[in-house]
């Protein structure tokens, strides 16, 4: 599992370990917000409406789920599941809202439970909130008080990075990629 601050680098590193990892799956999250840019229905998320959206909370149908930036987000239990029992890693792109909710549940659960054995959590983040601003600004997606909403977000959420196994700090591309890397396969290894 990976958590990181908005502008982080993180799906940047994801999306490369992805490509050159194998056996490494990776979770498709849902949401409510609407796609941005290139983004495709079940290949980068499942984008739900919120009526559904909810449907799916009442079944219980997710592992977690968060209000983020005032969308919802969440990861089906059963597609983690589903990858596990196969084989595979997964890679899953949590918030750390969503995070903390999974460390609650993996607490109670069975020890031999596939999840709580095959756990691992990374938090990725920016340099300085200021390197952030400037990654933010450049990416020319957001206005001015959505960076602002996302940076004070950030701060928050780099105040959890504690609740943490693994820490990495993109501050070089490269240098954060292979430590990203090798916490990954470490993990891998074990498991």
């Amino acid at each position: 599992m990976v958590s990181a601050p908005s502008g982080a680098g993180k799906t940047t590193l994801c999306d490369r370990l992805l490509q050159e990892v194998t056996g490494l799956a990776y979770s498709v999250s849902c949401t409510t917000r609407h796609p941005r840019g290139a983004e495709q229905d079940g290949v980068d998320y499942h984008f739900l409406d919120e009526c559904e959206f909810r449907k799916r909370i009442a079944a219980g149908e997710f592992l977690e789920y968060a209000t983020v930036h005032g969308n919802l987000y969440g990861t089906l239990r059963d597609s983690v599941a589903s990858s596990l029992e196969s084989g595979q890693s997964v890679l899953m792109d949590i918030d750390v809202q969503g995070a903390a909710q999974i460390r609650e549940r993996l607490a109670t659960s069975p020890v031999d439970d596939t999840l709580r054995k095959a756990f691992v959590d990374i938090f990725i983040e920016p340099p300085s909130l200021d390197a952030l601003r400037q990654r933010l600004m450049g990416r020319g997606e957001d206005p001015d008080d959505e960076i602002e909403r996302r940076l004070a977000k950030a701060a928050s959420e780099m105040s959890r990075s504690g609740d943490y196994r693994y820490h990495v700090v993109n501050d070089s591309l490269e240098r954060a990629y292979e430590k990203f890397k090798s916490y990954v396969l470490n993990e891998m290894i074990q498991t």
